[in-house]
């Protein structure tokens, strides 16, 4: 690594309200939480593909101009599908499109989607490494929060891309993000902190970026859950 790129860094670690470098054992240990198996959702069939590529291609194409909810008629401009490296090591999942989301086509754009960029960078990655989605594919009305019966459309969808990228680690941004992958209503404040296994991954909840925006205290906790992905992917 530059200098640059350490000076860089540091400058980004002191905004998620990282103050130094410590060295107890606390503060370096990677975790150590025990992981809890979560059982996984039944697996829906995927078809073969010659590469995760083409697998998330068809899943895109069977998604279609999407009218299984009712959120095609609430004003959604687009579908937003997915975006990155098929191939990822690390996934994230958020809640649904916003309002630029719904504009451009592809998650996490806005506000919060250049503050997820910049956690993606603190741990030596880029935002083309990863490969990131929502539960939802269509923005909801005034940026409400999913319903059930949109979730329950929209998972099956979800749960493809994730099998068909085959992410080493999964990170849920928020409430909802966690609450549909793990089938809990438990809050966040709750989930975070804890690893799970979940299909062939490690899922990771943590805050949304979105949250970190109103409450920048929490980048600190946000730090520490990136770490550990850190250390995971290695």
């Amino acid at each position: 690594m530059s200098r640059e790129q350490l000076a860089a860094h540091l400058e980004f670690f002191a905004e998620l309200g990282v103050d130094g470098v410590r060295r107890d054992a606390v503060w370096r240990a990677p975790g150590g939480t025990s992981i809890p198996s979560v059982p996984p959702p039944s697996p829906q069939p995927v078809p073969i593909f010659a590469s995760p590529q083409e697998a998330l291609a068809a899943i895109r194409e069977d998604l279609g101009d999407c009218v299984r909810c009712k959120l095609h008629g609430l004003g959604r401009r687009q579908i937003v599908f997915g975006v990155g490296n098929p191939n990822a090591d690390l996934m994230f999942v958020g809640e649904a499109p916003g309002a630029d989301e719904d504009i451009q086509g592809e998650p996490f754009v806005g506000r919060a989607g250049q503050l997820l960029t910049k956690i993606i960078e603190a741990i030596g990655l880029r935002r083309e490494d990863v490969y990131i989605a929502n539960v939802l594919k269509c923005r909801p009305p005034n940026n409400r929060n999913p319903e059930p019966d949109e979730v329950q459309q929209c998972e099956p969808f979800l749960l493809r891309q994730i099998d068909s990228v085959k992410p080493k680690v999964i990170v849920a941004l928020g409430k909802f993000g966690a609450q549909c992958l793990l089938k809990t209503n438990d809050p966040i404040t709750r989930l975070r902190g804890r690893e799970y296994k979940f299909r062939d991954a490690v899922l990771i909840p943590t805050y949304h970026p979105a949250y970190l925006l109103r409450t920048p205290s929490a980048k600190r906790e946000v730090w520490e859950d990136m770490k550990r992905v850190r250390e995971l992917i290695k």
